[in-house]
This record gives C-alpha cells, sequence and structure tokens, in this order.
C-alpha cells in the first residue's frame, strides 16, 4: 500500500508534546486540535503504537468531506477505498460523534456509514453477506462543523493502557499525561527524580521507562497485530527496533511517596508488573517530611485538589507545608498539577511557567518552579 494518512489522537493541551513524538519517529507532521496528522508507511502504524507515550490512539484516515445531508454522508462514505482496508471476513463496527453539526444524530449517522461500508464492500467482493468474525477494524464516523472525518482504529485499548496496572487508586493519573508531565519537565536519567505524590505509581513507572528508552507499548497488544495487509513481519521489525535502542542498563534514582501505605503497596505491584521493581523506591511517607542532600533532582507531583467542600482546608495547609519543604532545595526543580487555581498562593511562590492542562474533563494547570542548573560536564 502506498502512503497512509495516519492520526494520532491527544489530549488538549499536549498536541505539541506528541507531534515532537512523531518527529523524532522521523515523520513530519502537522498539529491540529486533539490531533496530530502524519502521512507514512505500514511501518509507521506499528511505530506510533509502540512508542508514542502521550497519544490516546493511533488511527488510519480513510477519508474526509463535508456532509449536511444523510445522502451526501452515504454517496460519499460509499466512495471511499474500503476494501484497501477491510478484508471480506473483518468485522466492522461503526462508532461515531458530532460536534456543531446537521447531522446531529449520531446513531443514525453510524447507520449510513455502515451501510455504505457495507454496499462499497459488496461491490468490491462480490457477496451479499459479510459473517463479520475475522480481525476487529473498528470504524469511527467524526463530524465536526459539517465535516465527516473517517478513521479506523489501529490501536484496540487505548494507549493510556500500558499493561503494567494490575490495581488503582480512586482517581488514577491517565499513563499518557503521566508521561507528558515528564517530558514537560528539564529531567534527564542521570538526575534524582521524586513524586511525592505517587498513588498507584504512574509517574515514577512512566519515569523509568522514558529514562532506559523502553517503547510503552512494548508489553500489549494492538488490533492492527491481526492486520495481514500490515503483515506480522512488520510488527516483529518494529518491536525488534524497540528492544536494540532499550537501555537496560542505565542507572536511575526513581522514588515514589505517598501517604496511603495501600497505595504504596499497590505503586510496588505495577512497578513488578511493568519489569521495573528493582528501579524504583517506593516509601510511605507525607511529602512535608521529605528531606534530601542530593543535589539537582526533579520533583512531580498530582497531589489532592481539594475540590471537596471538607477537603480544602486540609488541602490548602497540604500546599503550604510543601512549599516551605521544597524551599530548601534550591536546586531541584518542582512541577505541580492541580485544579486548584489559588496553588500559588498557598505554595507561597510564584510559578517560574504555568501550562494549562486537562486532566480527563478537569481544568488544571501545571506548575513548574525552575531550580539552579547542574553544572556542565566537562
Amino acid at each position: 500500500m502506498s502512503k497512509l494518512t495516519i492520526i494520532a489522537t491527544a489530549a488538549m493541551g499536549i498536541e505539541s508534546i506528541v507531534a515532537d513524538e512523531v518527529r523524532s519517529l522521523g515523520y513530519e507532521c502537522t498539529v491540529d486540535n486533539g490531533k496530530v496528522t502524519f502521512e507514512a508507511d505500514e511501518l509507521a502504524v506499528c511505530r506510533a503504537n509502540l512508542w508514542l507515550r502521550t497519544a490516546d490512539r493511533i488511527k488510519l484516515k480513510i477519508g474526509e468531506f463535508k456532509a449536511t445531508t444523510f445522502e451526501e454522508l452515504f454517496e460519499q462514505t460509499k466512495t471511499l477505498p474500503w476494501a484497501d482496508y477491510i478484508p471480506v471476513h473483518a468485522e466492522f463496527p461503526v462508532i461515531g460523534k458530532s460536534v456543531k453539526s446537521q447531522l446531529f444524530s449520531v446513531s443514525d449517522c453510524q447507520a449510513i456509514v455502515k451501510k455504505a461500508v457495507v454496499e462499497s464492500l459488496k461491490q468490491h467482493y462480490r457477496v451479499s453477506w459479510f459473517e463479520e468474525t475475522g480481525p476487529l477494524y473498528r470504524i469511527e464516523v467524526a463530524l465536526h462543523k459539517d465535516i465527516a472525518t473517517l478513521t479506523i482504529d489501529t490501536s484496540g485499548a487505548g494507549l493510556h493502557k500500558r499493561g503494567y496496572r494490575v490495581a488503582q487508586g480512586e482517581a488514577p493519573l491517565k499513563e499518557t499525561l503521566a508521561a507528558a508531565l515528564i517530558q514537560l519537565t528539564n529531567w534527564t536519567p542521570d538526575r534524582p527524580f521524586v513524586d511525592p505524590f505517587c498513588g498507584s505509581g504512574t509517574i515514577p513507572i512512566e519515569a523509568a521507562l522514558i529514562g532506559q528508552n523502553i517503547a510503552p507499548g512494548f508489553n500489549r497488544d494492538f488490533v492492527s497485530e491481526q492486520w495481514e495487509w500490515i503483515g506480522k513481519h512488520k510488527w516483529e521489525r518494529a518491536r525488534e527496533e524497540a528492544e536494540d535502542v532499550a537501555n537496560y542498563d542505565q542507572p536511575l534514582d526513581i522514588s515514589g511517596f505517598d501517604i496511603n501505605h495501600r497505595m504504596v503497596q499497590v505503586a510496588k505491584e505495577n512497578a513488578l508488573e511493568a519489569g521495573l521493581g528493582d528501579l524504583i523506591t517506593f516509601k510511605q511517607m507525607q511529602a512535608k517530611d521529605f528531606t534530601t542532600k542530593k543535589q539537582y533532582g526533579v520533583i512531580v507531583g498530582n497531589p489532592p485538589y481539594g475540590e471537596r467542600l471538607g477537603e480544602r482546608k486540609e488541602v490548602e495547609k497540604m500546599y503550604k507545608e510543601m512549599g516551605k519543604t521544597f524551599a530548601a532545595l534550591d536546586t531541584w526543580s518542582v512541577y505541580i498539577l492541580t485544579a486548584n487555581k489559588e496553588f500559588e498562593k498557598y505554595y507561597g511562590k510564584p510559578a517560574t511557567k504555568r501550562r494549562k492542562l486537562f486532566n480527563g474533563f478537569i481544568e488544571t494547570h501545571y506548575y513548574q518552579y525552575w531550580g539552579l542548573r547542574p553544572p556542565k560536564k566537562c
């Protein structure tokens, strides 16, 4: 197959990070709200799924056109080259969404697209019925301001599902967002790294994967591994590439603390599942009790936001204590994600930089406090 149009979907606010990851794989790309688009071959589908730490999904763009009537949606969907992607025995359900479009009934749009794809495949394969017992090709029709975009999902489970989370807390941070938080810091693998609110261990585990250059998707499966037109040999090649560049000998100094003993145990179990149990130190401890003689480290934390009325005073007190504790670490850089808009006030210091990010549907800010730069190595 010639060039494919590939879309890496992303949470609002981290599209530029996804774009940097795509470029690091060697592909030029364009950035839009919630997505990064690039053209490449079948091998890029494998590489993108294995390597993009901060993307949500990898999709194939099959077509895009204006549609204000069901007839337009049907006829233009039918003309797309579905048989180039979907084999005769495939399962091909249709999901959909519609925003600010005249065709606002998602269920009707899904039905129309399904019918159009069936008609297109009927003409190509010269059959009247599809058993749909083979590999999965999940189609999505996304309407935005009357523009319909038709895609096929290549990932299966979302890319945040790395496969190492055996247990979690009440409000776990997505692995993709955790990776983004780390990549927005000045941390390098030769410096200490601490998460004082580690919960189930997601941030320290993602830091370890980054520190040893381990592909985040290396230990999981993807739906497109069953697609014959991509081929198992391309997936094998992509996995061999990932294995070749992993730096398992890179020493790391990564720690995670949490006030909850049960979560510390969960974090340890998750790290073991990821194969990183020996690389990360987890300990039950409050953030205010953290002390160290190490220099030029990085702290990344996602503390409680204090959104519930009864928790607010307690959280504000915690922010104050945190500010006093971290003030003594003048060579350390501190990065805190919270939805509390008065965080700087309670922390006792304005941030060097702020960045708006979304933790699920919660609008948050990433408060960045830059420490002294490490001396240059000779």
